[in-house]
């Protein structure tokens, strides 16, 4: 049985908990004429009673679904002849259990069934839904004793409110603690697998060596599996790339910004403001034909006519496409930055005979700086993690080069390259990915702090 109609019971269950304890409240005070001798609301002797009701048999379920999978394979492979699990890799044997689970689900198998694995995808799914039924039991009891418990627990005695407040701080607390430890797992996995990368390939060899070919040989005599791990190419295309799009992001986002905010008057304002958000919601992939298949020709045309040598794929065509695709992370954060300016410093400037340039420039800008930094710095990040315009756009080439013109990558390019397809995770290359996400980690971390200590320099100013 599907697990979601077991949460929609389990959720009919806390509503009918809430509904149950807010009555069992209300009657404990003498009914509706008493309910000031509650110590709280109604409403919080019920919120109370649906939490008892609601989260232990959450937990369970979600406890239930994340091991049943686990315990069900190792019943059903304990079952199997001893013949068919020695020698075999943690591979095969990763392979064998999906052919049981599939074979018990009426998917594809990747090898012949035999008798063993059908009888061992028949037990799977016989144990299957054993433990389907069982969870349901196990949930719905869970949430009944979790109902009875509160529906004891009331009286008009009761401090429901600062329960209901405590279980709703612990939750609050909880999930804080999962993004916080989610952030650094991530960070640690990405460091610890990159340690392993330089313990392999130098860290002078990484951060200053000018040739990158990521290709370790499989053998003495091959060709072309140089294995060269110099990131300097991939950080100037980064930087370069980068560079275009804020050159053509940042004044066009900005002024716009200005013009709506302070310029054009409200029907303008109404239309052009949604127009100009909707480069948002373009895909990137579309972003990514467009400049493969209309700015990029157009850049090699008109260089050729000018006698200048344009590659198909330059690092100018997908910066000018991204710099287009970034002008709204600029522009509308910086639109409602200027929007939120006190109408009372305009004002003041204007009392003080300043004119509506004068009053821009050095009332306004200065009192939104702090937002508009922010806008420029979250387009900077978009513009350093983007991929899928340069693969199109700019190429795959990690060329060493300060011409625009020619063909470049970038850092998320060739993480994603380096970890298409099957890899090995104890290859050089395949960890020179992770080395890769630490140093964009590590740049994009500076941006900020830099950024921080310039927003807190004008805003003291300004204060």
């Amino acid at each position: 049985m599907y697990s979601w109609i077991l949460m929609l019971v389990v959720l009919a269950v806390m509503a009918g908990a809430y509904q149950l304890g807010r009555r069992r409240a209300i009657a404990s005070a003498g009914g509706p004429k008493h309910i000031k001798q509650l110590h709280s609301l109604p409403t919080y002797y019920g919120l109370y009673a649906a939490l008892w009701a609601g989260i232990p048999a959450l937990l369970l379920m979600g406890l239930w679904s994340g091991f049943q999978d686990r315990i069900l394979i190792a019943l059903v492979t304990a079952k199997l002849p001893p013949a068919m699990l020695d020698g075999l890799s943690d591979g095969r044997l990763s392979l064998l259990v999906s052919d049981i689970r599939n074979l018990a689900t009426g998917n594809i198998v990747s090898a012949e069934v035999t008798p063993e694995i059908q009888a061992a995808a028949d037990q799977y799914a016989r144990l299957g839904v054993i433990a389907q039924w069982s969870m349901w039991a196990a949930v719905l009891a869970v949430a009944l004793a979790g109902m009875a418990y509160a529906w004891m627990r009331t009286r008009p005695q009761m401090r429901a409110r600062n329960r209901v407040e405590s279980i709703f701080s612990i939750i609050m607390i909880i999930f804080s603690s999962i993004a916080i430890l989610t952030t650094l797992g991530i960070v640690l996995s990405v460091l610890f697998e990159s340690l392993l990368f330089f313990q392999k390939v130098s860290p002078l060899e990484f951060f200053f060596g000018t040739n990158w070919s990521p290709q370790i040989a499989l053998r003495a005599d091959q060709v072309g599996a140089s294995g060269a791990f110099g990131a300097i190419p991939l950080f100037t295309g980064t930087l370069m790339v980068s560079v275009i799009a804020m050159l053509v992001a940042v004044p066009i986002g900005l002024l716009s910004a200005i013009y709506l905010s302070e310029y054009a008057n409200r029907h303008v304002r109404s239309t052009a403001k949604p127009i100009l958000e909707v480069l948002a919601g373009i895909p990137t992939v579309v972003y990514g034909f467009f400049a493969a298949l209309t700015v990029a020709p157009f850049i090699r045309s008109l260089g050729a006519s000018m006698g200048l040598d344009v590659a198909s794929e330059s690092a100018l065509a997908a910066g000018l496409v991204m710099g287009v695709m970034i002008i709204p992370f600029v522009s509308s954060l910086s639109d409602d930055v200027i929007n939120a300016v006190p109408q009372s410093l305009r004002d003041g400037s204007y009392a003080l005979g300043a004119t509506q340039s004068e009053t821009i420039r050095r009332v306004v800008i200065p009192a939104a700086l702090p937002g508009i930094v922010g806008g420029i710095l979250l387009a900077v990040s978009r513009a350093i993690g983007e991929t899928m315009i340069v693969v199109m756009a700019a190429g795959l080439a990690a060329n060493l080069t300060a011409n625009p013109l020619d063909s470049v990558t970038t850092v998320t390019v060739q993480i994603v390259t380096l970890l298409t397809g099957d890899q090995e995770f104890d290859s050089a290359k395949t960890l020179a990915a992770f080395a890769l996400g630490l140093t964009l980690f590590l740049v994009t971390l500076t941006l900020n702090v830099i950024a921080l200590s310039i927003v807190r320099k004008y805003r003291e100013q300004y204060e």
